[in-house]
């Protein structure tokens, strides 16, 4: 018997999500105007709030890059043997936050110094073999890129050490702009979000004031406040989510287009950048406005009608 009950309740709940559902499309339908300049205001708002994520999701990306790329050189006093280069190595990982160490010969450190010099490197060609000056190193990388600063001071100060570069000077500046374009970054997003959410919501609210009569004679005629919530709280979501899916396909196209320019011409090979891949800033960028479109139109419809349901 309580079998039988659980599974009645189960159907009518299945049932009421049903018709709540397919009144809400009929409501989004029979106020298409009403409906068009929500979904339009979703779309603008959410239109300005992609752009400005995909060029900042694309800033992260490109100082990840730099920031990774930092390391600590440490070139090993010409004298030292291989028993003391060892003995230095064993030194450097007793340092606090030092990730690895690649040993780096100086015939490697020539032939990379040939390479990025690239048609002004005949010079350091003709130091190849017995001419080569360049002394041994080992090049460190630490877990976290600010921390390249403490670990070459602690380095400098070991045996053996003839010189340690990291690009000092360059590299506390570097991370000064990072840290302020991030901060910079986060702090327009923020505003930008909350003057979609306060465009988006009164345009919903709209929608709603329109319809205030025929929530007062659902009330009349006796519906329970979640059953004349629960439409409005499905439009407001289908709002949200159909406004932010246009937005995604714009910026799709127009990143595709960006994308494809970038790869097929080769600037990242002058740059030395790489944008975020195509799929991955799509997939990223469609949840991410999805999901902020979806609780923008619930929270609007939900906070608009609660003042109507005071019949």
């Amino acid at each position: 018997m309580c079998a039988m009950l659980k599974e009645v309740n189960t159907v009518m709940k299945l049932r009421t999500v049903g018709r709540h559902t397919k009144e809400s499309f009929k409501s989004l339908a029979r106020n298409g105007w009403m409906t068009f300049a929500s979904i339009s205001s979703v779309t603008v708002a959410l239109l300005l709030v992609g752009v400005f994520l995909t060029v900042m999701l694309n800033l992260n990306n490109i100082a990840q890059q730099v920031e990774n790329n930092v390391e600590v050189r440490v070139f090993i006093d010409n004298t030292a043997t291989p028993a003391q280069q060892q003995e230095l190595k064993a030194n450097i990982q007793k340092i606090k936050n030092v990730k690895s160490i690649t040993f780096l010969s100086k015939e490697e450190g020539l032939k990379e110094l040939i390479k990025d010099m690239g048609s002004d490197s005949d010079v350091f060609k003709s130091l190849e073999g017995s001419q080569n000056p360049l002394p041994d190193a080992y090049v460190i990388k630490t877990y976290e890129p600010k921390q390249t600063i403490a670990v070459a001071s602690a380095i400098q100060k070991l045996q053996y050490v003839d010189s340690v570069r990291y690009g000092k000077g360059i590299v506390e500046k570097l991370f000064k702009v990072i840290d302020v374009a991030r901060n910079v970054g986060i702090v327009l997003i923020l505003g930008l979000l909350f003057t979609s959410i306060f465009l988006i919501a009164n345009t919903i609210k709209l929608t709603i004031v329109s319809r205030q009569k025929e929530i007062e004679i659902m009330k009349l005629v006796g519906a329970t406040n979640s059953f004349v919530r629960w439409p409005f709280f499905l439009e407001g979501f289908v709002l949200g989510v159909v406004g932010a899916l246009i937005p995604s396909c714009i910026i799709g196209l127009g990143y595709h287009e960006l994308y494809t320019l970038f790869i097929n011409n080769n600037y990242q090979s002058y740059v030395f950048i790489k944008l975020i891949p195509f799929k991955q800033l799509v997939f990223q960028l469609t949840i991410l406005l999805v999901v902020i479109g979806g609780c923008i139109g619930v929270w609007g419809s939900t906070n608009s009608i609660r003042k109507f349901l005071k019949v």
